[in-house]
C-alpha cells in the first residue's frame, strides 16, 4: 500500500537525518497543517514547518531508533487517514536519554497520484494523577 510505503520512507529518512527526505512525505505548499506533540504546538505550511523539522535533526543526536507500529489505514477516494504508535529513542543535545512513545494521526490527499500527508496530530497521553505528558505509555490492548 502507497501510503504504509510513504510512512517507512518518512522513518529511514528520520533515522537517516535527512530533511528533505522527511519533507517528501508532507504536501509542499501553504496548506500544510501540524498539531506537534512539542511546543510550539501548531505548524501552518510547509516552509515553517520544515524549519520544525530543521530544528529537530539539529537537537537530537544521532544515532537514534524510530518505529511505527499498529498502523491502521483507512482510504476513501482521493483521502485517507492513518493512526499508528510510534517510538523515538535516542539523545539530545547535552547528551540526555530521550525515550518518547507517542500517537500520531495524519490525513493524506491523493494528488496528481502521489498521497502527501496534509494534516498531521502528534500527542502523548496525560496522566491525569500528575497532569504530566506520559512518555512511556502502552497500548491498552
Amino acid at each position: 500500500m502507497k501510503i504504509r510505503a510513504l510512512e517507512n520512507r518518512y522513518a529511514a529518512a528520520l533515522v537517516a537525518r535527512d530533511r528533505d527526505g522527511i519533507m517528501r512525505s508532507y504536501t509542499p505548499g501553504a496548506d500544510l497543517f501540524v498539531f506537534e506533540a512539542v511546543p510550539p504546538r501548531q505548524f501552518v505550511g510547509a516552509r515553517v514547518y520544515r524549519q520544525h523539522v530543521q530544528e529537530f535533526l539539529v537537537n537530537f543526536h544521532a544515532p537514534f531508533t524510530y518505529e511505527v507500529y499498529e498502523v491502521v489505514v483507512t482510504i476513501a477516494g482521493d483521502v485517507a487517514y492513518e493512526h499508528s504508535i510510534q517510538h523515538l529513542v535516542g539523545r539530545d543535545n547535552p547528551g540526555n536519554r530521550i525515550d518518547m512513545t507517542f500517537r500520531v494521526t495524519d490525513a493524506y490527499r491523493k494528488i496528481k497520484g502521489e498521497w502527501f500527508i496534509v494534516q498531521e496530530h502528534a500527542s502523548f497521553p496525560v496522566d491525569p494523577q500528575t497532569g504530566k505528558a506520559d512518555f512511556s505509555a502502552a497500548p491498552s490492548l
